[in-house]
């Protein structure tokens, strides 16, 4: 009887505890159940590509990316190529010089077109690049050319020479549906009072694009691309995925979404199915600078 009752304190007890604890994430599945990292790991080892889709200034976002890098170097070694939205195509060359050795970095963040959190939220990733011998890919839309878009349409394009032309994804113009969820949202802001314009989606088509002709350009069998990205743009499976899946369909592509939840004990219905993996993050997280 003693023993009995020692045990039900002792599960209360253990209950208490983890009701009191704060986790700084909470990993979940698509079907929103709990998963473990290791697990998670093992099945992103075995895709093609793969999104982390992050909120640009959370530092656990951040934090993972370069922990994930890791454990999937272990498993892929030089098969691992890193890509990401934060740079510019039209930075490849600076990219691959730095990783060759060519300058330090204090030279390549000097000329480098860099976000104001590169150093605390993007440099690991690259010094890990570069010490492992990995090639690092830029895939975004050069922005000057994301805002000709968005002052000019798609029609804008056309004034650009065949050397600019060359940084955007080809298959753009052809390719665009503006029913796809996450563009056609954008358009119904502008019914709620929003400043955007028919053109606003087709900016964000132009990245998407962009980002995925060159994720596909810099892919190849057996190898695994990790591309770093907005949340926005590979959520619910649309946006880059959308356009990989019309330029190359049946690719194993798994996604990583973050996502603010003001209680990450259970994951907001919201949020269930939004990618493969979720990280759930308290919505009091501290934010890195941009």
């Amino acid at each position: 009887m003693k023993k009995s009752i020692i045990y039900i304190l002792l599960l209360a007890f253990a209950g208490f505890a983890f009701k009191s604890d704060k986790p700084a994430y909470v990993l979940y599945d698509q079907q929103g159940k709990t998963v473990k990292y290791e697990k998670m790991i093992k099945d992103l080892a075995q895709a093609d590509i793969v999104f982390f889709g992050e909120l640009h200034t959370d530092p656990i976002a951040h934090w993972m990316e370069y922990e994930i890098t890791v454990d999937l170097y272990k498993v892929k070694k030089q098969d691992l190529i890193i890509g990401a939205e934060m740079f510019e195509t039209d930075n490849q060359l600076l990219i691959d010089e730095y990783l060759a050795g060519f300058y330090p970095d204090k030279k390549f963040e000097a000329e480098a077109k860099l976000w104001g959190n590169y150093k605390t939220d993007y440099k690991p990733v690259m010094e890990f690049a570069k010490d492992s011998g990995l090639r690092f890919i830029a895939t975004n839309i050069p922005r000057r050319y994301a805002s000709v878009v968005h002052k000019k349409g798609f029609e804008g394009l056309d004034e650009l020479s065949d050397e600019a032309k060359a940084l955007i994804g080809p298959d753009l113009v052809e390719l665009y549906d503006p029913e796809v969820a996450c563009y056609a949202n954008m358009m119904n802001m502008m019914g709620m009072g929003a400043h955007v314009n028919e053109n606003f989606p087709k900016a964000q088509a132009a990245k998407d694009a962009t980002m995925a002709h060159f994720i596909l350009e810099n892919w190849s069998e057996g190898k695994l691309l990790f591309h770093f990205d907005g949340a926005y743009h590979s959520d619910n499976f649309e946006g880059i995925l959308w356009w990989i899946n019309k330029l190359r369909p049946g690719l194993n592509i798994k996604t990583i979404s973050t996502v603010y939840q003001k209680d990450v004990e259970k994951l907001d219905e919201e949020n269930i199915g939004r990618a493969n993996y979720i990280f759930a993050i308290p919505e009091t997280m501290t934010q890195t600078n941009r």
